[in-house]
């Protein structure tokens, strides 16, 4: 079973066709390289490339004779417009001054995401190429005890959505330093009232370190195994994440046996149900949450360089051991050191049935999560590659990895039998 089994690194930019990257429009000027200095202070001045930073301004050439040529590039040239008088009067001058000859190249529209794609953009023009410096375990590879491991919290996650003969989301939260589960939940946008007040609404179980939270939902479509895409072709109108506004389109009845909770998809339910288990297990910790908040406060000031919060987080991985360090199945702590109550889902894995959309995505960039890994994509809210890529967001202040798992057949048939 486990040679089926494929885990795929779902890269923080959508990868391009590496010998059709997409290209923007130019001009550029061969400059006297007496004066390259000065003309690009100016160029940075008057017309500065914000959207192609990774392209560099100068590009170097060796002529025949031997001789030293210097392109700059001047501006972006405007689509449909690719007249010389379209250049902005001060940029004008500027050529007019040094007497350039401008004309239109190309330059790649998107930064590198790998030396072979660099490789291939600087033959149209040089870009600048920034290898990743951090790694999260699994982007470059898996072990087979790893892959193992995977399968294994994945499967939970399938049975998991099938248990009550219906197909919702799931959602597993892992700790991976000592491979437990931390709290599992279903979708509960939609469920059975069974009292005429609210005393009855639903709240998770304080105390277990495995909260098991079923949807009730209507009658949906059975899971099949026989999809040879590993794409699910029938509607799975029950999954929450699938139809983010489903709840929306519901008619109210007030005497109703059901509710309906728009945010309760199984991601937020698995959130929640962590929270309470820290809650439960770490009573007296009161403080702990000030104390992280502080530390978040200083995090968001890095926004401005992804490299200092990747390369300040492998720094810490001291730290998140520390977190993670819960005292169960942990022998490493001592009688004179209590274990720690770990901050939000820091360092934690989740696994999900389906890609989540941008609410639950966004809500576990807030939990820190470390690896997100899904089974079936969400080709209409997808926020993690079909239609967005939250990882990838420069703006925000933590970034996890993503992995699609390819399940075997056998994996989805086992739920049935």
């Amino acid at each position: 079973m486990m040679n089926n089994c494929l885990i795929v690194h779902i890269p923080d930019k959508e990868p391009h066709d590496l010998h059709h990257q997409p290209t923007e429009c130019v001009f550029a000027s061969a400059i006297d390289p007496k004066h390259a200095n000065q003309i690009v202070r100016c160029l940075n001045q008057i017309a500065p490339l914000e959207d192609l930073r990774h392209v560099k301004r100068i590009q170097k050439k060796v002529l025949e004779e031997g001789q030293i040529q210097l392109l700059v590039i001047l501006c972006l040239a405007s689509e449909g417009n690719n007249q010389l008088d379209s250049m902005p009067p001060h940029l004008q001058e500027l050529i007019s001054s040094y007497q350039l000859s401008p004309f239109i190249t190309k330059v790649c529209k998107y930064a590198a995401t790998s030396k072979e794609e660099w490789q291939e953009q600087c033959k149209f023009w040089p870009t600048s190429y920034h290898p990743r410096t951090y790694n999260i375990d699994g982007i470059t590879g898996f072990s087979e005890e790893d892959s193992r491991s995977v399968l294994k919290f994945m499967q939970s996650a399938v049975e998991l959505a099938t248990s009550d003969g219906l197909v919702v989301n799931a959602a597993v939260i892992v700790d991976p330093s000592t491979k437990q589960i931390i709290s599992t939940a279903c979708d509960q946008i939609f469920a059975w009232n069974t009292c005429k007040d609210d005393s009855c609404y639903r709240k998770p179980e304080l105390c277990s370190s495995r909260t098991i939270i079923y949807s009730k939902c209507d009658p949906h479509e059975k899971l099949h195994s026989n999809s040879p895409s590993n794409q699910l072709k029938q509607p799975y109108t029950g999954v929450a994440c699938l139809y983010p506004r489903q709840w929306a389109e519901q008619k109210s009845h007030p005497q109703s046996s059901y509710y309906w909770h728009p945010l309760q998809h199984a991601a937020m339910v698995a959130i929640e149900s962590s929270a309470a288990r820290d809650r439960c297990l770490f009573p007296r910790e009161e403080n702990s949450e000030a104390k992280y908040l502080e530390l978040d406060s200083e995090n968001s000031s890095w926004t401005s360089s992804p490299a200092k919060r990747q390369k300040t987080a492998c720094a810490n991985g001291e730290d998140v051991e520390k977190l993670n360090a819960h005292g169960q199945g942990d022998h490493s702590q001592t009688s004179d050191q209590p274990p720690t109550r770990p901050y939000l889902c820091t360092g934690y894995d989740i696994y999900l049935i389906w890609e989540p959309c941008p609410m639950c995505a966004m809500a576990l960039v807030h939990q820190r999560i470390r690896r997100i890994f899904y089974a079936f994509p969400n080709p209409k809210a997808g926020a993690l590659g079909s239609v967005h890529r939250l990882q990838g967001e420069k703006s925000l202040n933590h970034h996890y990895a993503v992995f699609r798992v390819l399940l075997p057949e056998e994996v989805l048939h086992k739920c049935h039998t």
